[in-house]
């Protein structure tokens, strides 16, 4: 397996700028769907009184998060929202009243065990803060009979460019998160704990050493300054040497890899008990004026939070939620915010003359030396292209991690990537 990746300029901003909380917004829409995984039911109609914490959407279904306000208010209907994926999900329109007021019995959950404990993981909501959604709960309750998993993984790396809300969260939230730590090293039984953290970030690095030195059995690994650095198989694979073959999870080499703002979070929750009703989130990009970290009330619309930021909405073109490499472009700001997305980047308008135009292959191999795991980009877009099924599966597509690298190196600006995603969805169907 060859990890190479890319070196990219990480315009980390906001690196050095504390977390503000957004005012709060006069209404929100929380999507029922937040996760990967099965999507919540409403448990709540129009006309309802609802208050920060209380469980507004839930599911019987395991591969599920449940959903709760981030506000206090009242329903003003159920809605409908379109997803990337084409589906459409269901949202609770809620009108603020400004009080903010805390739904009673929020306190902090009682675990004697590791069923106990993954259970309050799940009522609490968590799933990966980083950006994938995966249900914490699901990752934290493997089968001990078929893994054995003896190392835990914190992915501090933040490799995307212009994200910083990890680096805020491992600067301002450092208790929160060795106390996440000690929970699940206690619950789940694991021996060997690392925290992943790319160089760029000094000062993270000293502080959480110094917390880990007074720990025991956490070591803190810097990382070279390489993009993907924070994709899970990349991460595991440059902190423990484990590699992670196709079709198989951490867990198979012995591993499980959560973000640290998840973590944090965890560490907030078994202390307090208030569920995931909000996130951090890093606000930046060239049409943004005042670029700044947030806590944002989940459900708040993407145009308040840029609104905040001072956005030049009249001279941006585009909008992404998340990384520039990864993140996804928003077509209306109107969206809500989610406990995926670790960021909004607003950029301004191009000279579309100078833009390059797409052309053909010239065979220069870029895109095979910045591949993390090794794939042949340009065979795969040609075998997509002649829906052929076998090579795609020969030449293992399914190992692609959507990371971007391909693409942003190929001098005949071909979507490569993009390719890829669309040949796994061709498998799949």
């Amino acid at each position: 397996m060859s990890l190479k990746g890319i070196i990219l300029r990480h315009n980390k901003n906001t690196a050095q700028m504390p977390s503000e909380p957004l005012p709060l917004p006069n209404k929100v829409s929380i999507p029922m769907q937040q996760s990967i995984g099965a999507p919540c039911d409403v448990l709540v109609k129009k006309g309802d009184k609802v208050l920060v914490g209380q469980k507004i959407g839930d599911s019987d279904k395991y591969m599920s998060v449940p959903v709760h306000s981030s506000v206090s208010g009242t329903v003003t209907g159920i809605s409908e929202l379109l997803l990337v994926s084409g589906k459409v999900c269901k949202c609770v329109d809620i009108e603020t009243d400004g009080e903010q007021k805390v739904i009673d019995g929020i306190k902090p959950p009682v675990v004697t065990d590791r069923d106990s404990f993954c259970r309050a993981i799940k009522e609490s909501g968590c799933c990966g803060l980083g950006g994938a959604g995966f249900p914490t709960h699901v990752k934290f309750g493997f089968d001990d009979k078929k893994f054995s998993v003896d190392t835990l993984i914190i992915n501090a790396a933040e490799c995307e460019p212009y994200l910083t809300g990890d680096h805020r969260e491992m600067l301002e939230n450092t208790d929160s998160i060795f106390e996440g730590i000690a929970h699940i090293k206690k619950n789940l039984g694991i021996e060997n704990v690392y925290i992943g953290i790319e160089k760029n970030k000094p000062d993270a690095i000293k502080l959480l050493s110094e917390k880990a030195a007074q720990q025991g059995g956490i070591k803190v690994v810097p990382l070279k300054e390489k993009y993907p650095q924070g994709a899970e198989k990349v991460l595991v694979y440059n902190i423990t040497g484990r590699i992670v073959k196709e079709g198989k999870i951490p867990a198979d080499e012995g591993v499980i890899v959560i973000n640290v703002s998840t973590c944090g979070f965890i560490g907030d929750y078994m202390r307090t008990g208030m569920p995931l009703v909000s996130r951090r989130m890093t606000v930046s990009g060239d049409a943004v004026k005042k670029p700044c970290n947030v806590i944002v009330p989940l459900g708040t619309s993407f145009k308040k939070v840029l609104k905040f930021a001072e956005c030049d909405f009249d001279g941006m073109e585009k909008a992404i939620a998340g990384g520039p490499m990864m993140g996804i472009d928003l077509f209306d700001l109107h969206d809500p915010v989610c406990k995926t997305h670790s960021g909004v980047l607003a950029f301004k308008k191009k000279n579309k003359e100078k833009e390059p135009l797409q052309t053909n292959c010239i065979r220069c191999g870029r895109c095979i030396e910045a591949c993390p795991v090794g794939l042949m980009p340009t065979v795969l877009e040609k075998a997509f292209d002649n829906k052929d099924r076998e090579t795609l599966k020969k030449m293992k597509v399914s190992l692609c991690m959507n990371c971007g690298s391909c693409t942003y190196v190929c001098p005949a600006k071909r979507n490569l990537a993009e390719k890829n995603q669309l040949a796994k969805a061709l498998l799949r169907t």
